[in-house]
């Protein structure tokens, strides 16, 4: 629901209530390019685990762009509240075309997600085409420019306000990530913000301390639908965040009280990783998903206006056939009467009639593993797999006798009957804990970095900022099959 207003439109969002937004987001959102986002899950394969979980990329990006509106507004006016009564020079000096710029960035930083979100650029595309280091903010970054161009947006960002190229490029690179910090002072020239304004660069990614409105976003959006309670209120941060400068470069800070609310976001963060985000299900689904396009991609055929075609994997190249890659992928394909995309079918099935691929234990591990390390224990499991005495306990003598007879010629399980993962679960800044970058100030000095409240936490705060699994599975189903993959997991775990 939405109702048009003078210059911006108001959205009804179930998160942050009635959200408005400037008319050239509007325009943004009008375009076929990111209506795109409507039709690719947040959360990937989690709606086959949690039935609340069907939220979109589409509404996940108005909630970013609107939260990067908000710190900023709250940014602006902490910071002249607390600079009251020196020089001009020295106030902040956010103007209304630097937060459409950030609220634009928000609005855009998921373009690039392909179908199943995560599941497409962290799992299909490294093993359909291995070496590629391609991610999806890349790909936002060509879709953003392809959006643009394609819609003829530049008159109307001119019309409010934008500097043309200069603004563009600052857009991208808050999508793309950070600047090197040496070289910000010279970014003015490229279209980049001066380090006097660097702070910009960390509202909707920030990889300084992971603290930023995309998570703000998520957590409350995800939290809502996997029916999880959000125990993070980003709109306190929002209250108690400032600017304080510090050796010329300008950084987002907070009030030291809130040192343990801000632990408690990456629990938060920790906890919708280790309940729904790598859920033992989930995480499995993902992979069958991969697989079946993996099986399907060298015969889907996406066509674009010049008469090219792409697949799956390829359609990265080209943003006009990569607009039409979506969730609706896994439908055409277990819809398809094609004999070449049969076995991608199966596997869908599979996960349509829940004879999902079995869990049979994880391990801890300190280490992840590269694929040279999975495939030596993926054969490993094999090797145990040959019958022993303690497989027919309980059975009596003639089920015995059919036993070795169908085992001895095609139960025997190989390698490739056995997916392993490793799972990492962290507070978002892998082993390092995510409070060493962040700043905070304190109320008799609200001008100056104090960081002292971190000397003093608690003994309750982690020693360790994350956690390694090994996650162990059999594709096949039968009851036969799983008694002796439990038993070689059992085995080669034990080692």
């Amino acid at each position: 629901m939405s109702e048009q207003t003078s210059e911006k439109k108001v959205f009804n969002d179930p998160i942050h209530g009635h959200v408005e937004l400037h008319q050239l987001l509007v325009k943004i959102i009008d375009t076929p390019q990111f209506q795109r986002l409507r039709y690719i899950k947040q959360l990937g394969g989690a709606y086959f685990v949690y039935p609340g979980a069907s939220h979109n990329r589409f509404e996940h990006s108005i909630g970013v762009a609107h939260l990067a509106g908000q710190l900023l507004k709250a940014l602006s006016k902490e910071y002249n509240e607390n600079l009251k009564g020196k020089k001009n020079e020295e106030i902040l000096k956010i103007t209304a075309t630097d937060i459409l710029c950030v609220q634009i960035a928000g609005l855009c930083h998921d373009l690039g997600h392909g179908p199943f979100s995560h599941m497409y650029d962290g799992m299909f595309i490294p093993k359909a085409r291995p070496g590629t280091t391609w991610k999806h903010e890349e790909a936002s970054i060509k879709m953003f420019d392809y959006l643009v161009s394609n819609n003829n947006l530049e008159p109307v960002m001119k019309e409010c306000g934008l500097k043309l190229p200069e603004d563009l490029v600052f857009i991208k690179q808050m999508i793309g990530g950070p600047l090197d910090t040496a070289a910000q002072d010279d970014q003015l020239s490229d279209g980049g913000r001066q380090i006097n304004k660097s702070f910009l660069y960390d509202i909707v990614a920030n990889k300084k301390t992971g603290i930023d409105v995309d998570k703000f976003d998520y957590f409350a959006r995800d939290c809502h639908h996997l029916g999880i309670k959000n125990t993070f209120d980003h709109q306190r941060f929002i209250m108690f965040a400032s600017v304080i400068e510090e050796e010329g470069e300008k950084n987002i800070c907070c009030r030291d009280k809130e040192v343990y609310n801000l632990y408690d976001m990456f629990y938060t963060r920790y906890s919708l990783h280790k309940r729904a985000y790598q859920h033992k299900v989930n995480i499995i689904i993902q992979v069958m998903i991969r697989d079946a396009f993996l099986k399907a991609d060298p015969f889907i055929k996406v066509k674009v206006s010049n008469g090219r075609t792409f697949t799956l994997s390829t359609a990265i190249n080209d943003m006009e056939a990569y607009t039409q890659l979506t969730d609706k992928v896994f439908e055409d394909i277990l819809h398809s009467s094609s004999k070449d995309l049969q076995e991608a079918k199966e596997i869908l099935k599979r996960i349509i009639s829940r004879d999902i691929y079995h869990f049979l234990g994880k391990s801890v591990d300190e280490h992840c593993k590269d694929e040279k390390t999975i495939e030596t224990w993926k054969r490993q499991l094999a090797g145990n797999s040959a019958l022993k005495q303690e497989d027919f306990e309980g059975l009596d003598e003639r089920t015995i006798e059919t036993w070795k007879r169908e085992l001895a010629e095609n139960c025997m399980l190989k390698p490739e009957d056995f997916e392993i993962l490793v799972s990492t679960i962290d507070y978002g800044m892998k082993d390092n804990d995510p409070m060493t970058n962040m700043h905070f100030y304190n109320k008799w000095n609200p001008e100056k970095i104090d960081d002292t409240c971190k000397e003093n936490l608690s003994i309750l705060i982690p020693s360790k900022f994350s956690e390694h699994y090994i996650m162990v599975y059999c594709k096949k189903t039968d009851w036969k099959s799983l008694k002796v993959a439990k038993r070689c997991f059992e085995e080669w775990n034990k080692n």
